[in-house]
């Protein structure tokens, strides 16, 4: 929906419309994604990363371009909204990381007593 709002040439017309453009995108970030990335790993070397920005515009361009009601323009407004939707999704996620509760990890013991080697009668080495 901020992509929706920042990005010109990129319009929803509903929220029915924005919760399937949302559900597609996810499925296509799960499954086509990896396999982009993939094939594209020598492009993705080169620009630095880049590459998987790219991979995203044109993921949110074909969204656009299969789902009735929700419009991408150009490329460059697909790569607006994949921005957008980028830099969301990493705000969030660390949000999410700093307020889910993590269990204390316990204080460190002390290392058990070293054995010598008198004491490993019963070890096996299997070749």
């Amino acid at each position: 929906m901020l992509a929706t709002k920042l990005v010109p040439g990129i319009r929803c017309d509903d929220g029915r419309t924005l919760i399937l453009v949302v559900l597609v995108l996810s499925l296509f970030n799960a499954v086509l994604k990896p396999l982009l990335v993939l094939f594209t790993l020598p492009f993705i070397l080169l620009t630095l990363g880049l590459g998987v920005i790219v991979i995203n515009a044109l993921l949110f361009l074909f969204v656009g371009r299969l789902i009735e009601g929700f419009y991408v323009d150009s490329f460059w407004s697909a790569l607006g909204g994949a921005l957008i939707v980028s830099i969301t999704n990493l705000v969030f996620s660390g949000f999410a990381r700093r307020t889910a509760s993590a269990p204390a990890a316990p204080a460190p013991s002390a290392p058990p007593p070293r054995k010598s080697v008198r004491d490993k009668k019963d070890d096996v080495i299997d070749i």
